[in-house]
């Protein structure tokens, strides 16, 4: 499949629907894993990111960060810039990152927070932002900046403390979620001050859902999260960002305060099968108010599913979304176990 003659540059497809307009046809965007995009580069003969959207008419995100240029641990090379450990765990068919030591994991005070070595703000290149965005060509909407505190707070202190911390221990949650807040609102406005009004959204994200209901109470995400979401948001407004907002799973109590109160406008990844996430109420909901993007089934579809099975979805949502904006691709970054064929039916046939 080659790049169709269409009247409109990737990036205008999505500003488009930011805008309340009709593209000329369906976006797409797209998610995987390094080891899909590494054999689809292969099987497709593409020379890289850019030649595969090409080639398969993905109207997909550019997304740049400034680079760590700061201090690590020389007695422990495995550890990040937050003193997280990481190791890379492999699978079958590939290996995925987790975090194996965490550094604040013994902290039982707001002291022992406070006296964890942070990153500082000055310890990024954030003129390669600009650099790279002087030489982009503008056809392809650009990311910059993320925030998505809890992930890293769970990677800082372990996923049952960290959950325990949100009832148990508030104090402790605050002072690490309000030094996170501190470090990427800083980091964030000098992306988007280097991204000197190139920079068309932003990433502002928390996993609230899991597969069979909410992770957290509404009333414990608006005590700890809501705010600096918020806040955060705004930041971007000030320089003309849009908001992209990312969570998993059945998340269907929170999209009233994503929408209304963080003024979300872009919504990922639409894991229909979970609990209140149906896309027929989400589009009969919240369709006038937010953009949708994803949705195509990565746990069953996609991996299991024959090419028709891909090109029935596709028109389902085609249809449940015709009235609504929506922008078609995996609800979630598809896995090395899923077939070619069916990647290519599903960005072949959304737009027959």
């Amino acid at each position: 499949m080659t790049e169709t003659d269409t009247t409109m540059t990737p990036r205008e497809r999505w500003h488009c629907l930011f805008d309340g307009r009709r593209p000329d046809r369906i976006p797409t965007d797209y998610q995987a894993t390094k080891e899909v995009t590494a054999r689809l580069l292969s099987e497709l003969d593409c020379a890289d990111l850019d030649s595969l959207f090409q080639k398969l008419d993905i109207d997909g995100r550019r997304i740049i960060e400034p680079r760590y240029i700061g201090p690590l641990d020389k007695d422990h090379p495995d550890r990040d810039y937050w003193g997280v450990g990481l190791t890379s765990i492999p699978y079958e068919t590939g290996a995925y990152t987790e975090a194996t030591y965490n550094p604040l994991a013994g902290a039982e005070s707001p002291a022992d927070v406070k006296a964890h070595r942070w990153p500082n703000p000055d310890d990024f290149n954030y003129a390669e932002v600009a650099d790279i965005l002087a030489a982009d060509d503008g056809r392809h909407v650009v990311q910059g900046g993320r925030y998505e505190p809890f992930l890293l707070y769970v990677s800082l202190r372990g996923m049952e403390q960290a959950y325990e911390d949100l009832l148990c221990n508030p104090d402790i949650a605050d002072a690490i979620l309000g030094r996170l807040f501190e470090v990427h609102y800083e980091i964030n406005r000098r992306i988007f001050e280097a991204g000197r009004g190139r920079i068309d959204l932003t990433y502002i994200a928390e996993d609230l859902g899991s597969q069979s209901g909410p992770l957290m109470s509404l009333e414990v995400y608006r005590r700890f999260l809501l705010p600096n979401q918020i806040r955060m948001a705004d930041l971007a407004r000030q320089y003309g960002i849009h908001i992209m907002y990312h969570t998993d799973g059945a998340a269907r109590i929170f999209l009233p305060d994503l929408i209304d109160r963080v003024g979300i406008e872009l919504l990922n990844p639409i894991q229909w099968r979970c609990p209140g996430m149906d896309r027929e109420g989400l589009a009969r909901d919240f369709g006038d108010r937010v953009i949708f993007h994803g949705s195509i089934e990565n746990q069953q579809t996609l991996p299991f599913g024959t090419t028709d099975e891909v090109k029935r979805e596709v028109r389902q949502a085609r249809k449940i979304f015709e009235h609504s904006r929506w922008i078609c691709g995996p609800c979630h970054n598809i896995q090395p176990i899923t077939p070619t064929a069916n990647i290519l039916a599903m960005y072949q046939s959304v737009n027959e």
